[in-house]
């Protein structure tokens, strides 16, 4: 992967509004955007968080570089003093964010940029790129995980992908959602992820049958031996010459704890069940049934409830392209403007719909769990300076049907801050987890949903609540401008 400087990712809006900034001297004021999303994609009940590690690789090396100013120039929309001023601009703001593999939760601030305006605007369209993209993927991936019912799912899709960069991102991002690996041998090497696969038809019809591509196969790679049985009849051909070459290797003394099958085509249910029963009988229940062939979490989830004999699943174009939701829909609104003293202006954006008015000003979010089983309540995003303790009753309440309240007792919820801080005066704070890492919380962050909230076809919807000051205040920005308005 080219790891080139991204600087110029960005729409040309973005700089001719920076352009205008810069022409009022006094406009570059310090503020606050905000970057979130508004709908959980494929009709789900949570999303998962993904794509830090590239942003603040994006936001490290943010720099005009010689190439990028004279093509700019090019464009003959922009000044001199302007384009010198480019020459010489990095970040030099705050970056807080919500960790890779947490889950998230519509209209909560992902990301929060707090910087010059001209720096925070130049970043947004980067940003959502980054997030929109990977945080689909890996939600895509943690819906067909769940429906695999702890099944080692891999991710097969690099050649379906949308270009390189997304196919290897993307499997970045499927595995932080809980996929157990990729076929994608350069994500494997960027970020150290397991690599897995098997061979593909043409292994077997290049030679002159199939016993014998099945053989050599085995004694080429002995410790990784699935063999795709499909290529001419799965139960009449494929599965019994994947029986004799498990008999040729256990005569041969070879290992037998990583063989099996994989069915590419046809009834899945019936020709898995069918195989495992010959598999058995033939003295090898060991031997792992895998499953290819267009896999969602719609179709992993029909083949569970069939009884179908799989043990592992490769998931490809329906993942890495998120197929039947291709857009994350993530945006990045102002929040907040600096005054002359230094304190935060709250700003709100307003529209005729009511989900897409935003929430104004500085803002963190808790984390609410119930402290029995460590399920999560709710999310409650509130303004900075606000102080919660699990020691003192909280009270929660809908922000859209306020009359809707929850009283949570002391001693009955435990509280998490969920945002952490990434860059602090143009400075990176914070170091990465592995990969790896990254997935191992996010199946503990899965595992503290309710299974109402995770179920595939309309979940149970985690409420994302306002504090009491948090909404005064929007309720108290609406009414000035609708007065100011009349």
């Amino acid at each position: 992967m080219d790891r080139q400087n991204l600087t110029l990712l960005t729409d040309l809006y973005e700089l001719t509004m920076m352009q205008g900034y810069f022409r009022n001297k006094g406009e570059n004021k310090t503020v606050i955007f905000d970057a979130f999303f508004r709908t959980n994609p494929f009709g789900g009940g949570y999303s998962v968080m993904a794509g830090l590690e590239q942003l603040i690789q994006y936001v490290r090396e943010l720099h005009f570089g010689p190439d990028d100013i004279d093509y700019l120039y090019s464009l003959d929309l922009f000044d001199d003093d302007f384009l010198d001023y480019l020459k010489s601009f990095h970040f030099t703001g705050d970056i807080w964010s919500i960790p890779e593999g947490s889950l998230i939760f519509p209209r909560e601030p992902l990301v929060k940029v707090i910087a010059p305006i001209m720096e925070g605007q130049l970043m947004e369209t980067a940003i959502l790129n980054i997030i929109n993209h990977q945080s689909l993927i890996a939600t895509k991936a943690a819906r067909i995980c769940y429906a695999a019912r702890g099944d080692a799912v891999m991710e097969f899709g690099l050649r379906r992908a949308q270009g390189p960069d997304a196919g290897t991102y993307g499997a970045r991002a499927a595995v932080i959602g809980g996929c157990a690996g990729t076929s994608n041998v350069l994500c494997g090497e960027l970020f150290n992820v397991p690599v897995m696969g098997t061979h593909a038809h043409s292994w077997i019809m290049s030679f002159d049958d199939e016993l014998t591509a099945f053989k050599t196969y085995a004694d080429l790679f002995p410790t990784a031996c699935t063999l795709l049985v499909d290529t001419y009849d799965t139960l009449k051909s494929g599965v019994p010459n994947a029986i004799r070459t498990f008999e040729y290797m256990r005569d041969k003394g070879l290992p037998l704890d990583h063989i099996g099958i994989r069915l590419d085509s046809g009834d899945l249910a019936y020709l898995s069940k069918k195989a495992r029963k010959m598999l058995d009988a033939a003295g090898f229940p060991q031997a792992r049934i895998t499953a290819s062939n267009d896999l969602d979490e719609n179709l992993i989830d029909s083949l569970k409830t069939q009884g179908a004999a799989i043990n592992a699943w490769g998931v490809g174009t329906h993942l890495i392209t998120a197929k039947d939701n291709p857009s994350f829909g993530g945006v990045y609104k102002l929040a907040a403007i600096q005054d002359s003293h230094g304190q935060f202006v709250p700003k709100i954006k307003l529209s005729e719909n009511s989900e897409k008015v935003t929430n104004p000003s500085d803002k963190k979010i808790y984390r609410i769990y119930d402290k029995a089983n460590h399920k999560l309540i709710a999310d409650l995003i509130c303004l900075t300076n606000e102080v919660y303790s699990e020691d003192r009753e909280l009270l929660l309440f809908d922000p859209q049907e306020p009359w809707k309240r929850t009283k949570l007792a002391p001693g009955e919820f435990t509280l998490r801050e969920l945002m952490v801080p990434i860059f602090e005066k143009g400075r990176c704070v914070y170091e990465s987890p592995s990969v790896m890492d990254i997935r191992s919380y996010s199946l503990e962050e899965q595992d503290t949903l309710w299974e109402e909230s995770r179920r595939l076809v309309n979940p149970h919807q985690i409420y994302v609540d306002l504090s009491k000051p948090l909404y005064d205040m929007k309720l108290r920005l609406l009414d000035e401008i609708s007065a100011a308005h009349l």
